[in-house]
């Protein structure tokens, strides 16, 4: 039996959809999707992929992913489960080429996998041709080698820096979101945003978004088809990418948004979809994320203050706003990640940039900004931050314990048949990348003291810190 197929055992919540151009009725028993209300296609960002001429195919795959992401946000996962069912219709320009065995096998394949959920994906004809975009913007100009799908993040400013600066204008950045960019610059550049965005109709979507992994590697495939280049640059760091599939998280389906065994199945996607080949590679993969951090200041010549006006907070503005000001919230794993790795390249970040400004006090009430309201620390959040303290001790702790021996040697594996190197190799990789996090980790914890409440979680656990 297969990961996915333990997670799919029991009767699962189920939900239909049909995706509908706006006008037309949904069929009998489906809950609609409406282009133009629920999907919504932003007329300057799809006209930054269709920069050189417009393509259907490429429009269809558009739709695919938003209509995907309309399901997974508005079907809450079961209480005492993992999985859900998904019956989803698709207008498409080009039914027998999505519905042909190998296009639908890859799509369905590439989505179970990476959302642990039970897809059946149907595709009908459109009843109205999509008008192209009324701009098409001027060809690149040069030679494009790679791309790279780029956030506010850290590991997408150090990577972009770092492959930039062997590939020069050879690189293209796949924007994630809007930060930090001018209105006029979105005009003239490609790929400044995702060129969509789907409506949420539950008052409180599904939090797990796991499809957010084949939206953006997706985004990031098709940029690489439409700007002619043959390479992908996954920014994630090891940490970030192995992590969370060696270090599960309770009950929950293995998270592999970032694993190269998914974006080896987007390949195939991509490949039999687009018949062009796009290879997906992990520069950072062996290194931590505080090593791509110091090997990018070095490299490239970076002031510390260039790196902490970046994000990587997992929580809404809503939970972790201030006076109406946003900020990171600094304890669930990204952060505790980001701020573990912004020590072990010796930069100092201010303290105001979280709502939780300290770690090093004996409560977790404590280390709050005197400004953030107590109750909005809520059960939820405490039990957040001790997921996220518990996760990097956990992954710290992996090569010692026997019992994690089985997870290390299928991770192994996995990787080994994936990039093509002997398992020897992989766990020679693997096992030095478990250390240097295991040492990081460790002088962070020393940083901030015996009496932190992060060290009373380390040492008692889950059940004690509750």
């Amino acid at each position: 039996m297969s990961p996915v197929d333990y997670y799919l055992q029991r009767d699962l919540p189920r939900l239909n959809v049909d995706v509908v151009e706006d006008g037309n009725k949904p069929k009998r028993g489906f809950e609609g999707c409406i282009i133009g209300k629920d999907i919504t296609f932003k007329a300057d960002s799809i006209a930054s992929y269709f920069f050189v001429s417009w393509n259907p195919t490429v429009h269809d795959a558009l739709l695919v992913a938003a209509s995907a992401e309309f399901c997974d946000r508005n079907q809450r996962r079961p209480s005492n489960g993992w999985g859900r069912e998904f019956n989803l219709r698709i207008p498409v320009h080009e039914p027998g080429l999505w519905s042909s065995k190998p296009v639908s096998d890859a799509l369905h394949d590439a989505l179970r996998f990476l959302t642990g959920d039970r897809w059946d994906i149907t595709f009908y004809a459109r009843k109205k041709h999509k008008e192209p975009p009324p701009q098409i913007l001027m060809e690149l100009g040069r030679p494009v080698s790679a791309v790279i799908p780029y956030s506010d993040g850290l590991d997408s400013r150090a990577v972009a820096g770092l492959m930039g600066k062997k590939l020069g204008d050879g690189l293209v950045r796949v924007r994630l979101g809007t930060g930090g960019i001018d209105k006029k610059s979105r005009k003239k550049e490609p790929f400044m945003a995702v060129p969509y965005s789907v409506k949420t109709r539950e008052h409180t979507p599904e939090p797990s978004a796991r499809i957010r992994g084949f939206k953006f590697t997706l985004l990031s495939g098709l940029a690489a088809y439409l700007a002619k280049a043959d390479t992908v640059f996954i920014p994630e760091s090891g940490q970030g990418a192995l992590g969370p599939t060696i270090v599960p998280v309770g009950q929950a389906y293995t998270d592999y948004r970032n694993h190269p065994l998914f974006t080896a199945k987007m390949e195939t996607l991509l490949r039999r979809l687009l018949g062009y080949k796009v290879h997906f590679v992990f520069p950072q993969l062996w290194n931590t994320k505080g090593e791509t951090l110091r090997m990018y200041m070095e490299e490239c010549d970076i002031a510390p203050s260039r790196l902490v006006n970046t994000k990587s907070c997992w929580q809404g503005s809503r939970q972790v706003s201030i006076n109406g000001s946003s900020r990171q919230c600094g304890i669930c794993a990204a952060c505790m990640l980001r701020r573990m790795s912004l020590h072990a390249a010796g930069v100092a970040e201010p303290s105001g940039n979280y709502v939780w400004e300290k770690l090093n006090t004996v409560t977790l009430e404590a280390g709050a900004s005197q400004e953030f309201r107590r109750d909005k620390i809520t059960p939820a959040m405490r039990e957040y931050a001790i997921a996220g303290a518990l996760h990097m001790d956990h992954l710290a702790a992996l090569r010692h314990s026997p019992a994690n021996s089985a997870l290390i040697s299928l991770s192994t594996f996995q990787l080994s048949q994936t990039l093509g190197l002997p398992p020897a190799i992989v766990r020679v990789h693997l096992d030095r990348l478990l250390a240097q996090h295991e040492k990081e980790w460790k002088e962070f914890m020393c940083s901030l003291g015996p009496t932190s409440f992060l060290a009373e979680w380390a040492v008692h656990g889950y059940d004690h810190a509750a």
